[in-house]
């Protein structure tokens, strides 16, 4: 496996300019005559579409809801990053760029980076054409607001519905160029089998879900945008249809896996309430902008919140780190309240949460004031827990939320087989160790409506492509594995179900490839995965068939693919000799207990290389050169 970034020579600040004019160029009278098949319709798939149909690409986009409105981009809450400086409070292109390089714990590109930096303006204002309503000053420029790991105001939001917004207005663009019969629309469908042709990706096998048919359809190139993996620890905020399967069909046809043990756990989560609970439910960070994160200052205190007095409160947040209080970026916040929770000042029936509270907000803001910044989260909270968080504090605690690690991709956003473009929460490329709060949404939109149709542009028009269709050789023996894999997993006739086996590989990845790792555990979860991996495909059980509606089939698949998937995460963890952002090995820690980088032996990406059936993935390194910032300890205090 040959690792070459393609970053482009000369100053951080024209690489990207540079890099787009020296990109060969389509004509726009031959774009017509290029098929690109887009998996996934979120933010950055939905954007990818809408922004090539509208160059004159033909293309086919893929999901598995029923309609890309349905797309997880849904449900992010907070807002989107960019560097406009309205609030005139210091901030510029430059200390966005640094912030996330710094907030991914100097794990990440420099000149993905800057890039990310670069165009986060761009999103705002066509965001602002598009029609999204952000939330706006009195005087009507747009509002901002904080987010962890950044010391100034530069999160654009609309409520707690941000996603919301940005993807309805992705879907308009989509639908306009659907309408047009630029875009062919494949709903509730899945991808089961990626199709090479001459080392290239040409094309994919899919299944209908509603028929339980197998498709197949050609292109010249594949993009997927198909998010992150979350779902492996099962109890996620991620949708429940989430998966790894896209990624993981291409790690086995040869793309890169990078850095799959950077994983994020989100600091404001409501706590685990059952043993049968499918998903969790996120409060949007910024929640931290008003409320205060406490515990009782005593272990065991059971008295409800609202008795303990403030000199019984202990605000650790803000008494750890005070340059940033309440803002610390998620890990540094979720492995905090994992430390007061394992000394016993947890609170809650289970001991595994603690406060966010808003009450000194009301008192300074008025509850009316509130209310218009968060209402709609705390009405979910509300409806979920059934208490009023206007009256007593919220409970939170960590929970699995984002990955940081997915496809190698280069500068161009592609992957390790030409052809197959990787955008958005699926690549590795922009966050390093750990991604700050309301960047996800500015990478995704970054990715998809100011990256790609560039870089897909450069690679049509340089590369050579043999006429292929769905009769082609790489296509039938692409259906056949995908036949022997149905038929292998329907053959089982077992007496446990998917889902059950899900459950019990979400619990050894939380305990043991969690927010603490250590090397015994981490070997531990790599045993108990393989006999979990080895009972599965021996008393499995899915009633019903494949050539009809089989969610039973559906989820065996993902589950399957978890099984695989998740060894190979614990064994990136192992190889991670440091800790790092969303990776925290107990051996690499100082004595204040924060992570401990090894900049001399581990600031790489670390891409895995799939290498058969049973036998040991290879590691291959990126090293990561730092010209423009220098690496320091990454400190919040």
């Amino acid at each position: 496996m040959k690792l070459d970034s393609q970053i482009p020579g000369g100053p951080l600040e024209t690489k990207w300019d540079h890099h787009r004019f020296d990109l060969k160029l389509v004509n726009p009278a031959n774009k017509r005559k290029y098929d690109i098949i887009v998996v996934g319709t979120g933010l950055a798939g939905g954007s990818a579409c809408a922004a090539l149909a509208e160059l004159g690409y033909n293309v086919k986009a893929f999901c598995l809801q029923d309609s890309p409105r349905r797309a997880h981009s849904i449900a992010a809450q907070g807002g989107i990053n960019a560097a406009k400086n309205y609030p005139n409070d210091g901030d510029s292109i430059w200390r966005l760029f640094y912030d996330t390089i710094k907030g991914g714990d100097f794990r990440a590109r420099e000149a993905n980076v800057h890039r990310l930096a670069q165009v986060s303006n761009l999103i705002i204002d066509h965001c602002v054409a598009q029609g999204i309503p952000f939330a706006r000053e009195y005087g009507g420029l747009l509002a901002n607001r904080s987010f962890g790991g950044a010391q100034v105001a530069r999160t654009f939001y609309a409520r707690g519905q941000t996603g919301q917004q940005l993807l309805l207005c992705c879907y308009q663009g989509m639908m306009r160029q659907a309408a047009a019969g630029q875009i062919r629309m494949f709903p509730r469908r899945e991808v089961l089998e990626l199709v090479l042709v001459n080392g290239q990706a040409r094309g994919l096998v899919v299944r209908n879900l509603l028929t339980g048919a197998m498709e197949s359809h050609a292109a010249h190139a594949v993009v997927f945008a198909t998010g992150g993996y979350g779902n492996v620890f099962y109890l996620s905020t991620n949708g429940t249809g989430g998966n790894v399967g896209a990624a993981w069909r291409a790690y086995k046809k040869g793309a890169g896996f990078a850095n799959p043990c950077f994983t994020q756990i989100h600091p404001t989560c409501i706590p685990v309430h059952g043993a049968y609970q499918s998903k969790l439910t996120l409060m949007s960070e910024s929640l931290r902008n008003d409320g205060r994160v406490w515990v009782p200052k005593q272990p065991g205190d059971t008295r409800p919140p609202n008795e303990i007095p403030e000199s019984e409160r202990d605000y650790y947040l803000e008494r750890i780190y005070p340059s940033f209080g309440n803002l610390a970026p998620r890990d540094i916040s979720s492995r905090a309240a994992k430390r007061m929770c394992d000394e016993g000042k947890g609170v809650g029936p289970t001991g595994l949460a603690v406060y966010l509270d808003f009450s000194d907000a009301i008192k300074r803001l008025g509850r009316k004031e509130i209310e218009s910044r968060y209402g709609n989260l705390f009405q979910m909270y509300h409806k979920i827990v059934d208490q009023d968080p206007y009256e007593v504090p919220m409970m939170i605690f960590p929970a699995v939320h984002y990955t940081m690690g997915g496809l190698w991709v280069d500068y161009n956003l592609m992957s390790t087989i030409p052809g197959l473009f990787v955008l958005g929460e699926a690549n590795f490329s922009d966050h390093g160790a750990n991604r700050l709060g309301a960047s996800a949404l500015m990478q995704g939109l970054a990715d998809g409506y100011f990256v790609i149709p560039y870089t897909m542009g450069g690679y049509l028009a340089g590369a050579s492509f043999p006429e292929v269709n769905t009769s082609h050789p790489a296509f039938k023996e692409a259906e056949a594995e995908v036949k022997t894999r149905t038929e292998e997993l329907l053959s089982i006739r077992g007496k446990r179900t998917a889902a059950s086996f899900h459950r019990d590989l979400g619990l050894i990845m939380w305990e043991y490839v969690g927010m603490g790792r250590n090397d015994a555990g981490l070997m531990k979860a790599r045993r108990l995965i393989q006999e979990l991996r080895g009972e599965f495909w021996e008393n499995l059980l899915i009633p019903g068939t494949d050539k009809e509606l089989n969610q039973n089939l559906e989820r065996a698949g993902r589950v399957a693919d978890f099984l695989e998937f998740a060894e190979l995460l614990a064994i990136d963890a192992l190889a991670r000799r440091e800790s790092c952002g969303g990776h925290f090995n107990e051996a690499f820690q100082y004595e204040d207990g924060e992570p401990m980088r090894d900049d001399v032996n581990m600031c790489h990406v670390g891409v895995w290389e799939y290498a058969g059936e049973g036998k040991e993935p290879v590691l291959h390194t990126e090293p990561l050169v730092y010209e423009n910032v220098k690496l320091a300890v990454r400190s919040y205090k």
